[in-house]
């Protein structure tokens, strides 16, 4: 049986709509030495798993979109928070910040060495799990939707303030 391999910027709104970066493109090797080249990516599968922490057991979303850009990997799904009390429970994780990371999980297809790293060049995507400790460490959740607090705080003291200033 083949391996699956495990690697991964990441956000997440009130919905649980996350948003990330899986493989940085550019950003050098994981810690063992992996280095994805842009293109190597299968990108076929549509609604790929969200796991936590690489567990088959522990699906908690779906990644509705996977694209390749520049920058890398980049990906948009949802946690399932109606279906999903662990779902519900790691959004929580993410938004305090105990949970930044994302690692993919995948199968090597083509691959060649250079010095002491592994560059693949082809690749099944099976899954991406949000992680504490991502492989590579600028796979990371990218932007949150998801205000939190001292932000939405900071928001309406500035509204307040500018209201203030127009009928003073």
């Amino acid at each position: 049986m083949d391996k699956i391999e495990v690697k991964a910027q990441l956000a997440i709104d009130e919905a649980g709509v996350i948003t990330g970066i899986a493989w940085p493109y550019g950003a050098g090797p994981d810690a063992v030495g992996d280095l994805i080249q842009k293109g190597a990516f299968n990108l076929a599968v549509s609604d790929l798993p969200m796991l936590f922490q690489h567990d088959p057991a522990d699906l908690i979303g779906t990644w509705e979109q996977v694209t390749e850009t520049e920058e890398g990997l980049s990906v948009r799904g949802r946690l399932h928070l109606a279906e999903s009390a662990r779902a519900r429970s790691v959004r929580g994780l993410v938004q305090g910040g105990l949970i930044s990371g994302l690692s993919i999980g995948f199968r090597t297809k083509e691959a060649a060495r250079q010095g002491g790293n592994r560059v693949i060049s082809k690749l099944d995507l099976f899954e991406i799990s949000l992680v504490r400790n991502p492989s590579h460490p600028k796979a990371r959740v990218t932007s949150a939707k998801n205000f939190n607090s001292a932000q939405a705080i900071a928001a309406a003291i500035t509204r307040a303030a500018a209201q203030i200033r127009k009928v003073a």
